[in-house]
């Protein structure tokens, strides 16, 4: 894409005002889906974010209906290729933007159909947002499990309509999308896997979000890969323990998903440690996570 429309489209986004009319939000994350860095990420890394080529892929934005409603996702895929194995990728609280676009491309170049869904399009477009708190407040604590849930549905099946073999499907996710990896573990009886990357297991208790992973381990149907950082000061130890415990228990009371689940700590490594546009990105366990999701898929699909 011509590098001034990716300029331009970013300008837009960032000159119109975050209370803005849906319609518009919808537009303007239609337009820029995938594109450039939420501006509540910084600060970047200059030169340290991987690039990704597209080269031989199928790739960017798609339309998903959810009951009338159009969502848009990030694609990629094998070009050429039919009855691929399907990985739903599920962003941080910065939504779809570039990282997460590039994340899809790893994984169309591995082999599978790649999906990474706007999942906070109705209630508004993260990358307007410059300040963490605010962004959590005004979108991120507004978007309910249950209409995300519903979102990932529609996602499958939309890759079962477009070349994917959703008997071949996985979920993987990061902060936010790493605690939606577990929800959706314990939501799709035809997920076949999970790669959880540093996702909160415990939290408050709201209307949106009623339930957290750690009180959801006996429903468990899929394995999951947990990859977590000891140094993480949002996410400790001890909580990761806990939902360690959970899984245990579940698997001694017969549920095998429960019992097949895995955890890696990667010691003194900060909370983010796979975000390579970011000052958190530690390219050792950065890579080692990498490796460890696609053997984990591949040995679940």
């Amino acid at each position: 894409m011509n590098r001034n429309l990716i300029e331009d489209t970013h300008a837009l986004l960032h000159s119109t005002h975050a209370s803005s009319a849906a319609p518009t939000r919808r537009l303007a994350l239609q337009t820029a889906l995938g594109l450039g860095y939420a501006a509540a990420a910084a600060p970047l890394m200059a030169q340290t974010a991987i690039k990704t080529s597209g080269e031989g892929l199928v790739e960017g934005e798609v339309m998903i209906d959810v009951n009338g409603f159009k969502m848009p996702a990030y694609r990629s895929a094998p070009e050429g290729k039919t009855n691929l194995p399907v990985v739903l990728v599920i962003s941080e609280i910065f939504g779809v933007h570039e990282y997460i676009a590039d994340v899809t491309r790893r994984f169309a170049k591995a082999g599978y159909l790649a999906i990474a869904p706007e999942l906070f399009v109705r209630q508004g477009d993260p990358s307007m947002y410059g300040e963490i708190a605010k962004l959590q407040a005004e979108i991120i604590s507004k978007v309910p499990d249950a209409q995300v849930m519903g979102d990932l549905d529609a996602t499958v099946a939309w890759a079962a309509a477009n070349g994917g073999n959703t008997d071949k499907l996985a979920i993987t996710g990061f902060c936010w999308g790493g605690r939606i990896t577990w929800l959706y573990a314990a939501h799709n009886p035809k997920l076949k896997a999970g790669v959880a990357w540093y996702g909160r297991v415990e939290g408050d208790t709201t209307p949106n979000n009623p339930k957290h992973p750690v009180g959801l381990a006996a429903a468990i149907k899929a394995p999951v890969l947990g990859l977590y950082g000891a140094a993480d000061t949002g996410i400790s130890v001890a909580s990761v323990d806990r939902m360690k415990a959970a899984l245990t228990q579940a698997g001694t009371q017969g549920n095998a998903a429960a019992k097949a689940c895995e955890f890696v700590m990667y010691p003194d490594t900060p909370h983010a440690f796979h975000a390579d546009y970011r000052p958190s990105y530690t390219q050792g366990p950065a890579v080692d996570g990498w490796n460890r999701a696609i053997a984990w898929m591949k040995r679940y699909l």
